[in-house]
């Protein structure tokens, strides 16, 4: 179930079954030349829906913008501070929270989001505190970060090596082939492409990696590869879902 295609009584329905819910959180930001601009939304958008269909959890809108900031010399981007960013969870959870939501299976799209994350579950869980929230202290978040699953890493090093990369990788280019065939695109690409600098502002980022990619060739990706990235990404994180709310019981 999608939280926004519900109405209030299903949901206080759903409530008496599970406190479980599903958030996705990606990124609106370059992925090199071929890669769509929102790939690590979409991502998490895409195998959040399975997951949900799958273990029948309500999925929570998407986080669409995340902490990007070092992508924002590329025309598109766009990025939350991560003071902001934690602001957005903190409220975002507190309103389910409040309504009897207990565990936050955040399903992620974007290795910059990582750090905040955590930050801001601490941050939650103090809050919810502070506000005397009932049943405050039962609430749980965790993250699953799709693209870093066993099973998902391993089919990644299998169909591409080390060009695979570290973003704009042809995995998640892949999946958004996948979710949306009718937007693929195509560009010329250099065979050379940087990696191993480390990240520091935007500037710095677009000098080192001037088209966007980290080590990356994603004109290896097709629909088919993101189909099975899909099939395992659901599978992989539907039983830590699973195993999330178990341990809630």
């Amino acid at each position: 179930m999608r939280l926004q295609l519900t109405t209030w009584p299903e949901v206080e329905a759903y409530l008496e079954q599970s406190q479980g819910i599903i958030l996705p959180i990606g990124s609106t930001e370059q992925h090199g030349p071929n890669g769509l601009i929102g790939t690590d939304a979409i991502c998490a958008e895409t195998i959040a829906w399975g997951v949900g269909e799958q273990v029948e959890a309500i999925v929570a809108p998407t986080i669409n913008v995340g902490m990007a900031l070092h992508h924002l010399a590329f025309p598109g981007s766009m990025s939350l501070r991560p003071s902001t960013l934690i602001q957005v969870i903190v409220d975002s959870v507190g309103s389910l929270a409040a309504a009897g939501f207990r565990q936050f299976f955040f399903i992620n799209g974007h290795g910059g989001n990582i750090a905040t994350l955590k930050a801001a579950f601490a941050e939650t869980y103090h809050h919810l505190g502070q506000m005397g929230v009932p049943g405050s202290d039962r609430v749980r978040c965790k993250v699953g970060n799709w693209f870093m699953g066993r099973s998902v890493y391993q089919h990644a090093q299998k169909l591409y090596g080390n060009q695979e990369g570290y973003h704009a990788t042809p995995s998640e280019v892949a999946l958004t082939q996948y979710a949306y065939p009718e937007h693929i695109k195509t560009a010329p690409l250099d065979p050379k492409v940087n990696r191993g600098h480390p990240i520091y502002g935007a500037i710095d980022f677009r000098r080192n990696y001037p088209d966007g990619r980290m080590g990356s060739n994603p004109a290896l990706a097709t629909p088919e590869h993101g189909r099975e990235f899909y099939e395992l990404s659901v599978k992989e994180l539907s039983d830590s879902y699973l195993k999330f709310v178990g341990e809630a019981d």
